[in-house]
């Protein structure tokens, strides 16, 4: 049965204004980067192989919806396709299979899917919905494993502070720095959990020498452990602004807490090496968003990305009121409505995206 946290967390469905499908250009800026590492993943895994693969089954874990949910499954099957052609081998039968949660917007997903097998008439496709904390596949079915932008998405939020009712993220400072070794603490111990059974369930589910590309948010390691994702700091500096200011509850906001961690670079490693089913091929962990990726970060881009990514778990824990949400954006804009705020946030806090390439080694 779906957990409450797993019915609550999907993006904005549908191709509205503030719909994900409308606003995940930063997205996928993101997955163009991962296009490299998956080519190579694909080209070694197709000649790395006994004999070259008849059939392949590739899978997309937490696909969302909108223009991204195909980005990278489609970078992976052109690479097959391009592999059997340098091969000299015929083509390969390709199984494509999407997954998210229950309550993402999968008619748009499986309208997609039309489209793309029309232009690929080799490549039969499929939905999987559920938890990627969970088994989803049968054992030794797929040989590639592909994820952009939702590991850093926990199974629950850390109980241990929902037991002590310790706020994730207290409106005065003072204790809100006091604290913060324990809540940052509490939610990597259960990211830590929730990516090593992530672990132990892709293991089971991929064949002999499968492969395994994911990004996720995080960190650089020598950056101190003192701050959380971009994403989740701005979102509860902004919703403390409207606390602060009587628009939200406070008690409510208080027991408010964000799904999500961005670990380190080692301490992802660590994780994986602990964990053992798994090989590092290599991880990157790119600059911040620089050149191009300025254009996309403005104020009022980046309060409707956040309100596209979050604007369900918020509705759900403060109320269905479209006014809460109106007024998260308002907020948002005038925090950095002052020219170069926004950027300084940034630079202070940068969205940093580590990019892995694993093969399964039991």
């Amino acid at each position: 049965m779906a957990s409450q946290l797993e019915q609550m967390v999907h993006m904005n469905r549908g191709q509205g204004k503030t719909s994900y499908a409308c606003n995940s250009s930063l997205q996928n800026v993101e997955q163009s980067r991962m296009r490299l590492m998956i080519e190579e993943t694909i080209a070694d895994l197709c000649r790395t192989s006994s004999l070259f693969p008849r059939n392949m089954v590739v899978v997309d874990l937490g696909c969302s919806s909108g223009p991204n949910a195909l980005a990278l499954v489609s970078i992976a099957v052109d690479a097959i396709h391009n592999q059997c052609l340098h091969l000299q081998q015929p083509q390969v039968e390709v199984c494509v299979l999407l997954n998210d949660l229950p309550n993402n917007d999968f008619n748009m997903v499986v309208k997609s899917l039309v489209t793309f097998q029309q232009s690929n008439k080799s490549v039969v496709t499929g939905v999987v919905p559920g938890s990627f904390y969970r088994r989803l596949f049968t054992s030794g079915s797929l040989d590639f494993v592909c994820s952009s932008n939702s590991l850093h998405w926990l199974s629950e939020a850390p109980e241990e502070l929902k037991r002590n009712q310790i706020p994730a993220y207290d409106i005065d400072e003072n204790i809100r720095i006091e604290r913060r070794p324990v809540v940052i603490g509490a939610y990597a111990r259960q990211f830590r959990k929730d990516f090593t059974l992530f672990l132990e369930m892709r293991a089971k589910e991929l064949s002999s020498g499968g492969r395994m590309v994911v990004s996720l948010a995080g960190r650089r390691s020598e950056e101190l452990a003192s701050k959380f994702t971009h994403a989740w700091e701005s979102v509860a500096q902004i919703l403390s602004e409207m606390a602060s200011k009587g628009v939200i509850n406070k008690e409510q906001f208080d027991s408010f807490y964000i799904p999500i961690y961005g670990p380190s670079d080692e301490e992802l490693r660590e994780i994986i090496q602990l964990e053992g089913s798994f090989s590092i091929r290599e991880m990157q962990v790119p600059e911040p968003s620089s050149g191009s990726d300025n254009v996309l970060i403005t104020p009022s881009r980046i309060a409707n990305m956040l309100r596209a990514g979050f604007e369900p778990i918020i509705v759900q824990h403060f109320g269905s009121s479209g006014e809460i949400m109106d007024e998260f954006v308002r907020t948002a804009k005038r925090r950095w409505s002052e020219e170069g705020i926004l950027q300084q946030e940034m630079a202070r806090n940068p969205r940093v995206m580590l990019v892995v390439s694993l093969k399964k080694v039991v």
